[in-house]
């Protein structure tokens, strides 16, 4: 293993994504196997790098010394989110295609907002995994206000 290939910057900061995850060998799999992320480190903790960023993952559990009053689990319920990986991508309909062939279930298909094209996917824990293709955005086509905003 190369210090490159590790989530740790020489100087300034560098941004990465932790997951709780309930099968750390399931999780690295799909990261791996349907996004095409580069295993970086299999386990305590799995490191994988996707695109230009990392995800580490591990088990969840309960207090440590430097969190004390913070438990870690997966998300519990499909119908709420209060984060969710982004990922752009150059062809939306290419991602969608390969990658549903490799396993990854859509919420849809790519849908046209204006902005951009996107869709959603769910990790095999359940996190909620935004795909997007800027087209319009990219000439000044905003996006709609999200539903219920002002």
């Amino acid at each position: 293993m190369r210090r490159d290939d590790l989530p740790a910057p020489e100087s300034g900061m560098l941004l990465t994504h932790f997951l709780t995850v309930a099968d750390v060998p399931r999780s690295r799999d799909f990261y791996a196997g349907v996004l095409g992320g580069e295993v970086v480190l299999d386990e305590n903790p799995c490191i994988v790098r996707l695109a230009n960023s990392w995800l580490i993952m591990n088990p969840g559990g309960g207090p440590t010394p430097d969190k004390p009053d913070v438990t870690l689990h997966p998300p519990d319920d499909p119908r709420t989110a209060t984060s969710f990986l982004n990922l752009r991508v150059a062809d939306i309909e290419r991602c969608y295609r390969e990658w549903s062939a490799l396993g990854a279930e859509f919420l849809t298909p790519p849908i046209d907002r204006k902005a951009e094209i996107r869709c959603y996917l769910r990790d095999p824990d359940g996190y909620l995994i935004e795909v997007g293709q800027s087209t319009g955005l990219l000439h000044g086509v905003l996006a709609d206000p999200p539903a219920g905003g002002r």
